[in-house]
């Protein structure tokens, strides 16, 4: 059987996480405590703050925490939104300045995932719907979808430090 150039590659990518995990991943037992004391925020680029609070706080429900002029650019904002367990997700906009549209680059934002209870999930996924967010549903667990200036979101159902029913902390 022949092995096309895709699955060399797959198979050289999958070697290669497994030297990885096998020099690097210690077991939990091994394993030393972080020296961080968890996120305190991430923050992320809003074109328009209103918009930003309307879809965070108004169909995500998570509160808006704080809005303070941002220290590093006179005239910019810079907001917070409650997130849980003493997490924020921050924002700041730019205003006066082509920072052009959302785009994913290396350095870059992926997605954001957010825990939720799975009660929650349902509800806000209802939500996302009725406010006509389009949607992707993984594992029966995972929504994606994006924010109004195109940042890719994951609302998980799964608990924190679990991932798909496996842990991962």
């Amino acid at each position: 059987m022949n092995t096309t150039p895709e699955q060399k590659s797959s198979e050289g990518f999958a070697a290669q996480r497994d030297r990885i995990r096998a020099e690097h991943l210690k077991p939990v037992s091994t394993r030393p405590a972080s020296s961080a004391r968890g996120l305190h925020h991430t923050a992320l680029i809003s074109g328009d703050v209103e918009r930003t609070v309307r879809f965070y706080q108004d169909v995500l429900e998570f509160p808006l925490t704080e809005l303070i002029e941002n220290r590093d650019y006179p005239g910019s904002s810079h907001f917070f939104f409650d997130i849980g367990n003493g997490n924020l997700l921050a924002f700041f906009d730019f205003p006066g300045l082509d920072i052009g549209p959302y785009q994913e680059a290396l350095g870059g934002l992926h997605h954001v995932a957010i825990s939720v209870e799975p009660e929650r999930w349902e509800h806000l996924r209802r939500k996302l719907t009725d406010a006509g967010i389009e949607l992707i549903e993984h594992s029966e667990v995972s929504l994606y979808f994006r924010d109004p200036d195109g940042a890719r979101l994951e609302l998980i159902a799964d608990p924190l430090g679990e991932m798909y029913g496996s842990h991962v902390l």
